[in-house]
């Protein structure tokens, strides 16, 4: 009786502790994976001249995959820098399809589905209102300054250049141009027999 009397106290009083704060350090099997010595971002450094531990590409390299003699499709601009009029890459059902998934997924949370810039985002108290993409200043930018602004993002719009390959960029401006068409087309686009339809 005496023994269980023990042991059950025991089992209380180190249950007591559970949860306490202790001033040693606990024990560390392998402390390497939980304090590693490493530099984090925008940390200084003094291992390097300029004291930044965020290292800059060497000035002409190019990422591995990344390389293109088609300057135009990989930057959005002529040779004179001025931007592109129109898209370089072949429209399609494919290329739609495929610029109508990329644009769900990047772009409608803040233009919404249908480029009109009430994406969700805009349920949240997001302190900038986004661009309606139907607005008449978008419709006449050209293809190129498009690119660059999905590229390299524009204000509070962020970059997407390093997330979005270039052929998909490309892609999702010639889904805008469709959902523009769509919501401003005329009716003399329409043959006569979609206009009787429209009537009916």
């Amino acid at each position: 009786m005496r023994i269980s009397i023990i042991f059950l106290s025991i089992f209380v009083l180190v249950g007591c502790f559970r949860g306490s704060k202790f001033e040693n350090t606990p024990i560390h099997l392998n402390p390497n994976m939980d304090n590693q010595q490493k530099y984090r971002s925008l940390e200084e450094s003094y291992f390097f001249e300029d004291g930044s531990t965020m290292r800059k590409p060497i000035e002409g390299t190019i990422a591995r995959g990344e390389y293109s003699n088609d300057i135009a499709f990989s930057t959005g601009k002529n040779e004179d820098g001025t931007f592109l009029v129109e898209n370089p890459l072949t429209i399609s059902m494919d290329v739609l399809n495929r610029g109508q998934e990329r644009f769900n997924i990047y772009c409608s949370v803040c233009h919404s589905q249908v480029g009109n810039g009430k994406g969700i985002i805009t349920q949240y108290d997001y302190p900038v209102i986004p661009a309606n993409l139907h607005d008449k200043r978008i419709q006449g930018l050209p293809d190129g300054e498009i690119f660059n602004t999905i590229v390299y993002g524009l204000r509070s719009m962020p970059a997407y250049g390093y997330q979005i390959k270039n052929e998909d960029v490309w892609s999702i401006i010639h889904y805008v141009r469709a959902l523009q068409k769509s919501q401003n087309a005329s009716a003399d686009l329409l043959t006569k027999e979609e206009l009787n339809q429209l009537g009916n």
